[in-house]
């Protein structure tokens, strides 16, 4: 396993080598030490490599790094997650430039059922206050993990306000795990740790740095069900990430605001443009994405009655989707393409032909069941 982890951490390193030329190599050579010890001249000819990344790999020496990494990791008890393990986030998975590898300490489930991301101004009004703690306080009977980014504002009232109502959450980080930023959230950070976790792609030692963020915020709309933008004037990382989950398929929210009011500026775009949802309550999110208690009641009811029979031809793709769906009654897009082993654009097309066949329906929140 330390074997492993040097060449994962390693090929992180690698200069010219992004997270979608990781991916990709991975995908072919199955592990991470396997890129490494492959033919330069195979490496060469491979589609999207080329001869500069090529012997970018080939030349690559500083393995001593990745072995400093390893101690950190060692040391702090941080589970490292490559693209290919087990527990690594599912939902990431479909997006194209998810982190070949993530940093995580804590406890939580990063694919738990129902995860959602808060976002918001640094900035943030009385008005952004209170609705942030009042829509988290109004899911602490719902098992969702609340996801953010650990900034000043909307993410700090966020983080703390799941910890007060026992629930779950994650802060997203954009430098190492050696540090906290800003430094004032030291001691929700170590909260967080306990209930929850840190997560980074960036190895110890990393600062802050002001183009780590925007790659920060891929992840906080990369490893969720749906983005829910609490406050934002119209520029900022809380539009980045927005735009980032309706690039990534996912349900994106928004809190309306005073039309006059800048900090409210961000949402009322979102929602003008069909960029977002509007919602004003945690009641409107949940109904919306099909999780509330009726709704998920009336799903419970749904899968004790016998299972169905369809009289209907299905092609193998189809007949994976409705397998999957007699299992579990219902299921969300994401989980789906993960369980069914396909790609996205097969998952599309068989959904599109069962719903046809009025085999399968969707409900809110990408969500689909037999009929």
């Amino acid at each position: 396993m330390h074997n492993d982890l040097l060449y994962q951490i390693a090929l992180t390193l690698v200069p010219n080598i992004g997270d979608v030329h990781a991916k990709a190599l991975v995908n072919i050579y199955g592990d991470a030490q396997s890129i490494f010890k492959a033919r330069k001249k195979e490496l060469d000819h491979m589609e999207g490599i080329g001869t500069v990344r090529a012997k970018s790999i080939k030349d690559f020496a500083n393995f001593s790094i990745a072995e400093e990494e390893i101690k950190f990791i060692e040391k702090y008890k941080i589970t490292p997650l490559f693209i290919n393990a087990e527990n690594y986030p599912k939902r990431l998975l479909n997006c194209y430039d998810s982190p070949a590898l993530l940093y995580y300490r804590g406890n939580a489930d990063l694919n738990t059922s129902r995860i959602i991301s808060v976002v918001g101004t640094r900035n943030n009004s009385d008005y952004g206050k209170n609705v942030c703690e009042k829509f988290i306080e109004d899911l602490q009977a719902e098992n969702i993990l609340i996801v953010s980014g650990l900034a000043f504002g909307i993410d700090t009232i966020a983080h703390k306000a799941a910890l007060k109502h026992n629930l779950q959450t994650i802060a997203v980080l954009a430098h190492g795990l050696d540090r906290i930023y800003p430094p004032q959230n030291k001691g929700l950070a170590k909260n967080i740790t306990g209930q929850g976790g840190l997560l980074t792609e960036f190895i110890s030692n990393t600062n802050p740095d002001k183009q780590n963020f925007p790659k920060r915020n891929r992840i906080v709309a990369g490893m969720c069900d749906a983005v829910v933008v609490i406050e934002s004037s119209k520029k900022g990382g809380s539009l980045i990430t927005a735009e980032l989950g309706n690039g990534y398929n996912k349900d994106v929210f928004a809190i309306p605001g005073r039309i006059n009011d800048s900090k409210s500026e961000g949402c009322n775009y979102l929602i003008k443009n069909n960029k977002a949802a509007l919602i004003n309550s945690a009641k409107d999110f949940l109904e919306m994405m099909n999780w509330s208690v009726r709704l998920r009641s009336e799903l419970e009811k749904g899968s004790a009655k016998k299972q169905r029979e369809l009289f209907i031809e299905l092609d193998a793709d189809e007949k994976i989707v409705v397998d999957i769906l007699q299992q579990q009654d219902s299921i969300q897009i994401d989980e789906l393409y993960f369980k069914s082993g396909l790609s996205s654009s097969a998952v599309a097309k068989a959904l599109l032909m069962l719903e046809m066949q009025h085999v399968v329906i969707s409900l809110p929140g990408k969500v689909y069941k037999l009929c």
